[in-house]
């Protein structure tokens, strides 16, 4: 029986499949969201702020607001209620870390632009390849 979900969001039409898939499966589950905001680097993008940031904690939160705000509704317009998770490092390692503690990762199958893609390489493989727990991928 799968009593708890995570679903991995980032800013993409296919993350908000992810969810709906996830509440429409697993209604009575504890489904959770996750949102990973890169860790700073040379081509820095929104993790720059969290560089400049006197509290990093803070800052990953704020960037995400907007984001699990949107989860939420989603969630609320089912009837369900969600939690909400932030954390702070590369979205792929974070997630396959996190997935210990599920019985099962639900994702999209792409998300970003093709840049995106190309730079950070597809983060659902690497999710697929390196989770603890089963993983569903929603198209």
């Amino acid at each position: 029986m799968i009593t708890r979900v995570l679903v991995p969001m980032d800013e993409s039409e296919m993350a908000e499949r992810a969810l709906r898939y996830a509440l429409e499966a697993h209604p009575d589950a504890e489904i959770v969201v996750l949102h990973v905001v890169g860790q700073p680097s040379s081509m820095m993008g929104s993790a720059a702020g969290l560089a400049l940031a006197d509290d990093t904690e803070e800052a990953a939160e704020e960037q995400a607001s907007d984001l699990l705000d949107r989860a939420r509704d989603i969630a609320t317009e089912r009837g369900i209620e969600i939690d909400t998770e932030v954390m702070a490092g590369h979205p792929a390692r974070s997630v396959v870390e996190a997935s210990e503690e599920f019985d099962v990762v639900v994702i999209g199958s792409h998300s970003g632009s093709l840049a995106d893609r190309l730079l950070v390489g597809n983060i659902a493989e690497k999710i697929v390849r390196g989770s603890a727990a089963p993983v569903t991928v929603v198209r």
